[in-house]
């Protein structure tokens, strides 16, 4: 029987630095989403100036959200992430519902939706049938996963590459639109002021194109120094994401014009058409398949973190729990994942639209776990005023009260507006419950028995928390 084996203290196998950090919070975050959601918010809004203005607001609204996930991940670093402060907070009971709808929903749901996008754009590279995309999808997932289970160090060195390759691509097409748009002046195009709901909904794809910064609490176990280089990750990263995506909408919208953008269903796409011919679309394929494996390969690499940490609180699935010492990951965790993400490209090949599908399925779930996380940070701060806090959100508590308030109206949004699926993955959510008959019993066994993910923290009044610590 294979053993459990015990990695050593975080602090000695960090292996990232801020700019590493920094770099897969941008893959993460700069992906698909700019090459498909610029055309549904520019139907919901009334002008160009709105257009814009709403992108910048989604840019402020992520940073609130940074500025809060900087003060959890900084006073409580941890490979377990979100996971470990829903645990902190409201017990471990809340913790693995999380970590079964992480698992089952929001992150193996995520991988799905970016691995169809990859499938669809290689395909139109590479034409391979009917089934061409879904295999592409399939094939996707397989071979990051496995470059991602041979070892950190390679994963972290193809997402650099990744990521540079798409940076470029992206402000290539900035600067096209820029430096080839038509010279005529453009008419300023004022429709009739929105509905609340037509603007609720242009929140709703301006967010979901920035979401993906909240996969950075995944990597505090692994950074060097998280505790004070953790807030320059997030901040650093969520103004180089905003500043991207607002020229990059500058730039579509300097060529097409709003009604251009509203009638496109690939902007980027017809953007390059118009102004370098029918190259440009062969230029936007390549552009988005490089987005999309970015996206992708950064999303395994956190992904699988999460498994293991839910792992060691649970009964069930030892060996998701170990630790390879050799890669420097969690590689039987990984494993699980991409099996339950390639069985929801597979049930996603039989709907209509396989991306669509799963951005419904997981979008519910996803923000109503972020308001828990966002009241943590009150709740953390009550519990253990004597923590070590690095850094602290500025102009507490307001910072994460607008953080809460985004997250609440983010969940109604989801329901709302989204299709069925959406409840098909509340439903998945709920069908986790019986995992909680599985957890483990705070004890010296299983301390003995269960890897030390980093030096305990100091709290002589919380033993419960000191014990959430040591395991």
């Amino acid at each position: 029987m294979s053993k459990i084996v015990r990695p050593p203290p975080s602090s000695s196998r960090a292996s990232l630095s801020a700019f590493d950090a920094i770099i897969i919070m941008v893959g993460l975050v700069i992906g698909i989403g700019i090459f498909r959601t610029p055309s549904l918010v520019a139907a919901n809004v009334g002008s160009e100036l709105e257009f814009i203005l709403v992108w910048i607001v989604g840019g402020f609204a992520t940073l609130v959200g940074a500025l809060c996930y900087a003060e959890l991940a900084s006073a409580h670093p941890h490979s377990g992430g979100e996971y470990h402060f829903l645990s902190r907070a409201y017990g471990k009971s809340v913790a693995v519902l999380f970590g079964w709808a992480r698992g089952t929903v929001m992150q193996t749901g995520a991988i799905a939706a970016v691995a169809f996008v990859l499938g669809d754009y290689l395909a139109q590279l590479f034409p391979a049938g009917e089934h061409g995309p879904a295999v592409f999808a399939a094939l996707s997932i397989v071979v990051l996963t496995t470059i991602n289970v041979i070892g950190t160090r390679q994963s972290k060195h193809l997402q650099i590459v990744v990521t540079a390759l798409e940076i470029a691509a992206v402000v290539g097409i900035i600067l096209t639109g820029f430096f080839f748009s038509s010279q005529e002046e453009m008419p300023v195009v004022i429709d009739a002021a929105p509905s609340s709901a037509a603007l609720s909904l242009a929140m709703i794809f301006v967010l979901l194109t920035y979401g993906g910064w909240t996969e950075v609490a995944y990597l505090t176990g692994e950074i060097r120094d998280a505790r004070r280089n953790v807030a320059k990750v997030l901040i650093l990263g969520t103004g180089a994401i905003a500043l991207l995506y607002v020229t990059a909408n500058l730039a579509m919208l300097a060529v097409l014009g709003l009604d251009g953008l509203r009638g496109s269903d690939a902007v980027a796409a017809d953007m390059m058409r118009t102004t370098l011919g029918p190259s440009g679309a062969v230029v936007v394929s390549i552009a988005v398949a490089i987005a999309a494996i970015s996206t992708l390969n950064a999303t395994i690499f956190t992904g699988g973190r999460v498994y293991y940490a839910m792992a060691r609180d649970l009964t069930l699935f030892p060996r998701v729990a170990e630790w390879n010492e050799r890669g420097k990951t969690p590689a039987n965790a990984l494993i699980v994942q991409a099996a339950i993400a390639l069985l929801l490209v597979g049930i996603g090949t039989g709907t209509r639209d396989g991306f669509q599908a799963m951005v419904d399925y997981t979008a519910p779930v996803f923000w109503g776990f972020l308001l828990l996380i966002g009241l943590a940070l009150f709740i953390l701060r009550w519990r253990t005023p004597d923590t070590p806090r690095p850094f602290s959100v500025p102009l507490y508590p307001v910072t994460p009260i607008l953080f809460c308030l985004t997250c609440a109206y983010m969940l109604h949004g989801s329901l709302a507006y989204t299709g069925f699926a959406a409840f098909i993955g509340v439903a998945v959510l709920l069908a986790g419950t019986p995992l909680l008959r599985f957890q483990r019993v705070d004890g010296p066994d299983r301390q003995q028995s269960l890897p030390v993910l980093h030096k305990p923290l100091s709290h002589p009044n919380d033993k419960e928390i000191r014990h959430a610590d040591a395991s």
